[in-house]
C-alpha cells in the first residue's frame, strides 16, 4: 500500500460475547483490497490482538449470495494463520450490522466456510461450519515436552481424554485437565512452549476441563501468535468437537458449550454443534463492536 493510499477503516469487534470487555477481540477490515501482506501484518501487530482478519474479493467459483461472499485472511501480530474462528464470527456479525443478517460464505486459507447469522432477542449471533476436521496421536516424547513447557504433571490429565492433535482449519493439541484448579494454573515456558508448537504446526494448545455431560472450560496458550493467552478460541472450538465425537466422549449428535476467557477476566461462550452424519463441526457465538 502506497503512503497516498487511503488507509482502511479497522474496525474492533469482540466475538463469543455480548460484553466489549468480554470474548475475544478482533481487528476487522471489510476491505483489504490495497493491502499487501505487509500492510496486513503490521495493522494485526498494531492492534495486538491475537487475530484481525482481512476481507478481499472471493475467488472465482466460491458460490455464495453476491456481496455475501468473500475471501478472508487472518494474521496473528506475528504471522498469517490458516483459519481462525473468533476473527470469522467477528467479522460476520460486522457485515450483518451492514447488509442484514443471513448466509455468509468465506473462502480461508483452510477451505471454505460458510457462516450463517442471525438475530434473536436483539442479539446477533454468527455460526461458522468448518472444514471436514480430522485427529492424530500425538508422540510420546512431543507430550512429554509439551507437559513440561506447561509445568503440568502426567498425573493432572484427565485419562478419559486422551492427548491428540486436533484439525478443523488449524491444529491444536488437545489436552485435559483432571481438575478445574489445574486448568486455573496456567503458568508456562512461553519460548519452550512455543518452539514446540513451531514443530508441530500447531496453532494453539486447547487446554479443557469437563464440568459435565456438555460443558467444559478451555484455555488456549498461543505463544506462536506473540499472545499469552487466546481469550476465546472458535478454531480450536470446532477441533475439540471433532476430537471429542470422534473419540466417542460425547454423542454424534450433541450441543456443547465451552466457557472461555473467565481466568483472564474476558468470559465468552462458544457453542460447538455436531450433527449425525455430517463430519463438520458448527461454532457460534455473539459478537459486539468495541468502542
Amino acid at each position: 500500500m502506497t503512503t497516498n493510499a487511503p488507509q482502511p477503516e479497522v474496525l474492533r469487534y469482540t466475538a463469543f460475547s455480548t460484553d466489549p470487555d468480554g470474548g475475544n477481540p478482533a481487528g476487522v477490515v471489510l476491505d483489504a483490497g490495497a493491502l499487501d501482506d505487509g500492510d496486513m501484518l503490521a495493522i494485526a501487530a498494531d492492534l495486538g490482538y491475537s487475530e484481525s482478519a482481512f476481507l478481499t474479493a472471493p475467488p472465482e467459483g466460491l458460490g455464495g449470495q453476491e456481496g455475501r461472499a468473500y475471501s478472508i485472511r487472518y494474521f496473528s501480530p506475528r504471522a498469517e494463520v490458516p483459519f481462525c474462528g473468533h476473527a470469522t464470527v467477528a467479522t460476520a456479525v460486522a457485515l450483518a450490522e451492514r447488509t442484514g443478517t443471513g448466509e455468509l460464505v468465506f473462502a480461508t486459507r483452510a477451505g471454505t466456510v460458510p457462516v450463517e447469522v442471525a438475530e434473536e432477542d436483539g442479539t446477533v449471533r454468527a455460526t461458522l461450519t468448518s472444514v471436514e476436521p480430522h485427529i492424530e496421536e500425538i508422540a510420546d516424547a512431543d507430550l512429554e515436552e509439551a507437559l513440561a513447557a506447561l509445568d503440568w504433571p502426567a498425573a493432572d490429565l484427565d485419562p478419559a481424554f486422551p492427548p491428540r492433535v486436533a484439525f478443523a482449519g488449524a491444529r491444536h493439541l488437545v489436552l485435559a485437565a483432571a481438575t478445574r484448579t489445574r486448568l486455573a494454573d496456567l503458568a508456562y515456558d512461553f519460548a519452550r512452549l512455543e518452539a514446540l508448537m513451531h514443530r508441530l504446526d500447531l496453532t494453539t494448545v486447547q487446554l479443557v476441563w469437563r464440568e459435565s455431560a456438555t460443558v467444559f472450560h478451555v484455555r488456549d496458550p498461543f505463544p506462536v501468535g506473540g499472545v499469552v493467552e487466546d481469550p476465546a478460541t472458535g478454531a480450536a472450538a470446532a477441533a475439540f468437537g471433532a476430537y471429542a465425537r470422534e473419540l466417542a466422549l460425547v454423542p454424534e449428535d450433541a450441543v456443547l458449550t465451552l466457557y472461555q476467557g473467565e481466568d483472564l477476566g474476558r468470559p465468552g461462550e462458544l457453542t460447538v454443534t455436531l450433527r449425525s452424519g455430517d463430519p463438520r463441526v458448527r461454532v457460534g457465538g455473539a459478537g459486539t463492536r468495541i468502542g
